[in-house]
């Protein structure tokens, strides 16, 4: 049909347009600020291949926004769900016979609108027959996850992507966040360039109940959280897993940098055979082993890590040969929560208890000056003091009840002792040799001790699960908050992981 004559045909006779399918799931996207709206609607198949059956839609708006909403109910009626993910906002365009420039938000809001249509009903209704060939790939958008995907592709798998919008926020900067809504489209459109189907899953409501409420709770008592350790174990890769099963694939592929070990020597036990543990990366300085701890060996074991064996250069190498404008992309530095917007801010707008003024204290008791919120500070910090001169004054301590910072010299920081709290060990505690604090930092030489009267049980995971554990550190560090994750390493096998409790005071 020429340019032209397809827009208008669809406009003067949209397919599916105020139809909703029985037990359909639907999408939904636009709205302000441009007023256009499309929501459309598919109902699937309980077969294995997961055939749309049916499908509708309704807009609201221009023209070009019902034409594109009848366009993508045309192109997906009778496709398979894993053709369906194919198509995207080039695809409605194209089958319109092309759209001008102006008109080109309209494609976008029908793709959105489709594949959370798409997504809901893969992650509630799929049940895709299995392949021992299909790989299911977390894209961010990002150049790690997207070479990954291309590395997977490459060993002749069958790569489906898959992008999670957690988190949406009218104060967030989308394009830093690698889960917001403007990032999936973003990492829908790379997979759509490599050739992938992809899949958008909605978890906003489940990541602010698991993590953001969780790390809201806790920096209003004193505690300085790691939420992404939280949100991998708890929400992200949990999700993720489920979706793998759903749609048939052997295995979830991410673009963190770690390894998998069976850990089946000597150093770990033969009763252990089988139960997976996460690895350094090869690349130690890139290793995210600490965001990955509160993993459990069964998700472990299913999952892939191409980039392990890689250095974040190769990576970029990679990715600028395959011609990918990500290869340039830097990398997140915030919270995906956080981005575009900063700690004091979040806290103020979403906290339950709002940072009030209160006293800084020396060592001695004395008032030094007044800061604007005990949540705003944690442990070590220095910046945001204004104490005017003197010597380097340090965060030593934050006391929620009194909303109390107390501040000394830098060395007052240093221990040689840790008391972790919520403990879960996949392995013996007397093969520990090593904890990191910090998800940057370094793995320091230590020992661990369970107190005979701590309580011990199991947990579903078969993990020993320890209500409390003290790390005897081989050297001194800089103490870090309580609330903060410690893992717990025998050389580059991550055995276990904590929640300091309490460090002691310096020297002891």
């Amino acid at each position: 049909m020429p340019a032209g004559e397809a827009f208008a045909h669809h406009l003067a006779s949209p397919r599916g347009r105020a139809h909703t399918p029985h037990d359909a799931f639907t999408g939904a996207a636009g709205g302000t600020p441009c007023g256009d709206l499309v929501r459309i609607s598919i109902a699937l198949e309980r077969g294995l291949e997961g055939v749309i059956a049916d499908a509708g839609f309704d807009a609201s708006g221009c023209g070009a926004a019902i034409a594109c909403g009848s366009a993508a109910v045309e192109l997906v009626r009778g496709a398979p769900l894993l053709a369906a993910a194919r198509i995207g906002a080039a695809e409605i365009a194209e089958h319109l016979g092309g759209l001008s420039p102006a008109k080109q938000h309209a494609p976008e809001l029908a793709a959105d609108a489709l594949h959370r249509a798409l997504g809901a009903a893969a992650r509630t209704r799929a049940r895709l027959a299995a392949d021992d060939e299909r790989v299911l790939v977390a894209m961010s958008g990002g150049v790690d996850s997207a070479v990954a995907a291309i590395l997977l592709a490459r060993e002749a798998q069958d790569v489906v992507a898959v992008t999670l919008e957690l988190w949406g926020d009218a104060e967030n900067d989308g394009e830093r966040s690698c889960c917001s809504a403007h990032a999936v489209r973003s990492a829908r459109a790379l997979a759509h360039r490599l050739g992938f189907p992809h899949l958008s899953i909605d978890l906003r409501a489940e990541f602010r109940a698991a993590v953001v409420e969780p790390w809201l709770d806790a920096h209003s008592s004193g505690l300085t959280p790691y939420p992404c350790a939280r949100c991998n174990g708890a929400v992200r890769i949990h999700e993720l897993l489920a979706l793998r099963e759903r749609l048939g694939a052997h295995a979830l592929a991410t673009g963190h940098y770690a390894r998998v070990r069976d850990a089946a020597d000597g150093d770990c036990g033969a009763g252990d055979r089988g139960r997976a543990l996460l690895a350094l990366a090869a690349d130690e300085r890139k290793d995210q082993t600490y965001a990955l701890a509160a993993l459990r060996p069964d998700a472990i074991a299913r999952m892939r890590f191409p980039l392990g064996a890689l250095t974040k250069a190769r990576v970029r190498e990679i990715a600028a040969h395959a011609q990918l404008a990500v290869a340039r992309k830097p990398d997140s530095q915030d919270l995906c929560f956080l981005a575009g917007t900063d700690r004091a801010r979040f806290l103020e707008r979403h906290a339950r208890v709002s940072p009030a003024p209160g006293p800084i204290v020396g060592l001695s008791g004395a008032r030094l000056g007044e800061h604007a919120g005990h949540q705003l500070f944690t442990i070590g910090q220095r910046h945001g003091l204004r104490l005017g001169g003197g010597p380097p004054q340090f965060v030593l301590e934050t006391d929620a009840r009194s909303n109390t910072v107390v501040v000394g010299p830098r060395e007052r920081l240093l221990t040689r002792s840790l008391q972790l709290e919520d403990v879960r060990l996949h392995r013996p505690p007397a093969l520990v040799d090593a904890v990191k604090v910090r998800s940057r930092g370094a793995r320091v030489p230590c020992s661990l001790a369970v107190a005979a009267d701590a309580r011990t049980a199991q947990d579903c995971s078969g993990a020993d699960a320890v209500d409390r554990v003290s790390v005897e550190l081989h050297e001194a560090i800089e103490r870090t908050a309580p609330g903060q994750l410690a893992c717990l390493y025998r050389g580059e096998l991550l055995l276990g992981h904590g929640t300091i409790a309490s460090p002691l005071a310096a020297g002891t």
